[in-house]
């Protein structure tokens, strides 16, 4: 089994839950076109990062899930958290100078966790649900929707695991 990024279930509410997720270290790259193509496109950069194409040649475990945020009207960064207690100062540097090593902090998030394929649309319309949500709940939006990505392309869309989420705070 491998090692997924870390959280605590906060709150339970019909159709999402919120979510305390620590600080962690992500090593992350910008691409642009279409969000199917940007995550395919961001994928491998990240993938020969985790296999060893860094300063110090190290492999690294890959952690569940790919993280996906549009960063502007065609432009998407694409995600990968780094395993463990990963400190930012002990993160390989890559030798791709499209990516960067990041800390993301602290921060709470509502979740909606659904199933099936990447398309577009799956994506926004549970995004704009997970949206909807919130203002039943009294949690105000901190930021834009994102997603996880739990499976890899091969693997057949109607068992992928998939979810929305937006860092919130109370109303």
């Amino acid at each position: 089994m491998t090692e997924q990024q870390q959280y605590t279930v906060v709150r339970a509410f019909p159709g999402f839950d919120v979510r305390r997720y620590p600080d962690c270290v992500l090593v992350q790259v910008q691409v642009d076109g279409d969000f199917t193509r940007a995550a395919s496109r961001g994928f491998r950069p990240l993938q020969d990062y985790l296999d060893g194409n860094n300063q110090s040649a190290t492999t690294i475990p890959m952690t569940p899930p790919v993280l996906h945020e549009r960063a502007g009207e065609s432009a998407h960064l694409i995600s990968f958290v780094l395993p463990g207690e990963s400190d930012p100062d002990r993160a390989p540097l890559p030798l791709d100078e499209r990516l960067r090593i990041i800390v993301l902090p602290a921060h709470e998030a509502a979740v909606l966790r659904f199933g099936g394929g990447w398309s577009t649309k799956r994506f926004t319309d549970h995004g704009r649900s997970l949206l909807g949500s919130l203002e039943s709940a009294d949690l105000l939006p901190d930021g834009p929707v994102y997603y996880a990505r739990f499976d890899p392309p091969f693997r057949p869309g109607l068992r992928g695991r998939n979810e929305a989420l937006v860092r919130v705070t109370s109303a």
